[in-house]
């Protein structure tokens, strides 16, 4: 495969998408390139309140919702039409990068402009989103937006807390949501006709093939779990190895098991990682009576995924068996693979044809996304731009404007022929 080439000149407006990005990573900036800015936080809501501002320049009639999305609305010639919906999410890792999410909702927050710019009209009513809390880092769930107007949040999803104990009702209500309005922000069955998701690969493909953008087909099929063990604190010097409980032993045990399985075919992408662990009483000479941490597991082959998760179950059972510490295990998150629409996947490789003068490269992505919710009530395509390294979920997360603007100018072509638009 040749290097992608741009055909003819881009009609969206490579500065001010750049000048936007810019503009955004310095809400909530750590380090040089980094950034944090967590779901429902202060940053979270000048960031929301910027790209707002950005929307209205755009020519979009704007609101907050409930769920504490942000969604701008250009309404089309026929808006009895289910919608075309396009957007990511504004939310990062405590310790993140600038461009994860952001690209998706600024281009196409550019893309409508450029639309509008251009003197076209859609036949169907487009709306641009920027979803609450996809990461799930603050909350331990994420997708919430996204899952929030399909109503398919969970029993006490609001009564989570975070690290310092505030809940996520309470993160909504600060950030001037009205939970009242939750069952009427819920969109209609059928209303939303398709979704597009421009994002960062988040992955070294695109890297190595040195091509800025890709065309994705699916999403992998994500398991997050919190494991949490209790055995009995001892005195680290008196307590015998043959008669302890140690909670911690346990989870290394576990840990170590759940790379084992994970690596069993050198030849899958499967994925497994451990984020987070927490051990109490947390000393040096106390043997560890609790342990908390929690696994993501993921692959695009949902029977081999299953097979393992029912590996790592039974050698859980064994392994606190074994040390006599007793286990809970909460799912956080579980989804089957979701593969993109052929219609539209279709659509972007017409854009592309028209764009390039290659054919995309094609890929499935392993980190989810909102697509991923998206994609249980109605068809759904992504694009990716390249980053660097494939580095993610790091300050160092790096990706080219150029591949931004060209990523940006393959979802204006496509939401061109989603929308229907026609010029006026």
């Amino acid at each position: 495969m040749g290097k992608l080439q741009p055909a003819k000149n881009l009609q969206i407006n490579h500065d001010r998408l750049e000048k936007r990005l810019r503009s955004l990573a310095k809400i909530g900036q750590i380090e040089e390139t980094g950034v944090c800015r967590l779901a429902l936080s202060k940053e979270d809501k000048e960031a929301v309140l910027q790209v707002e501002q950005w929307m209205k320049e755009a020519g979009l009639s704007t609101r907050i919702d409930s769920f504490g999305n942000l969604i701008g609305q250009w309404k089309g010639e026929d808006d009895t039409q289910p919608i075309l919906l396009v957007g990511s999410h504004i939310d990062s890792q405590p310790y993140g990068g600038q461009f994860d999410g952001t690209i998706g909702v600024l281009g196409a927050i550019e893309a409508v402009q450029t639309m509008r710019e251009q003197g076209f009209q859609p036949e169907k009513t487009i709306e641009v989103i920027a979803f609450s809390d996809e990461e799930g880092c603050r909350f331990d769930k994420g997708l919430f937006g996204s899952r929030g107007i399909l109503s398919q949040l969970e029993e006490g999803e609001l009564d989570r807390q975070d690290v310092e104990g505030i809940t996520r009702r309470q993160a909504l209500l600060d950030f001037g949501c009205n939970l009242d309005e939750m069952e009427q922000d819920v969109y209609p069955e059928g209303r939303i006709g398709s979704f597009l998701e421009m994002h960062i690969e988040q992955g070294p493909i695109l890297d190595r093939l040195n091509q800025p953008v890709g065309l994705v087909t699916g999403i992998s099929g994500p398991l997050w779990l919190t494991v949490e063990l209790k055995g009995f604190a001892g005195h680290a010097g008196s307590v015998p190895m043959s008669y302890r409980q140690d909670a911690l032993v346990a989870a290394a045990e576990i840990i170590t098991k759940l790379r084992e399985l994970a690596t069993e075919d050198p030849n899958a992408p499967t994925v497994a990682t451990v984020g987070k662990i927490e051990s109490f009483p947390n000393s040096r000479n106390i043997i560890p009576e609790h342990v908390r941490f929690t696994i993501d597991l993921r692959d695009i082959d949902m029977e081999r995924r299953r097979r393992i998760e029912k590996k790592l179950f039974e050698a859980m059972d064994e392994i606190c068996e074994r040390h006599q510490v007793s286990k809970t295990i909460r799912i956080d998150t579980e989804s089957d693979a979701r593969y993109c629409a052929t219609e539209i996947m279709d659509d972007i490789r017409a854009a592309g044809k028209a764009l390039f003068t290659e054919p995309l490269p094609e890929m499935m992505s392993g980190p989810f996304h909102d697509a991923l919710a998206m994609s249980s009530i109605c068809d759904y395509g992504m694009i990716f731009v390249r980053c660097k390294d494939g580095i993610s979920h790091n300050p160092k997360e790096s990706a080219r404007y150029d591949d931004i603007s060209l990523g940006t100018e393959l979802l204006y072509r496509t939401m061109l022929l989603r929308s229907g638009a026609k010029k006026e």
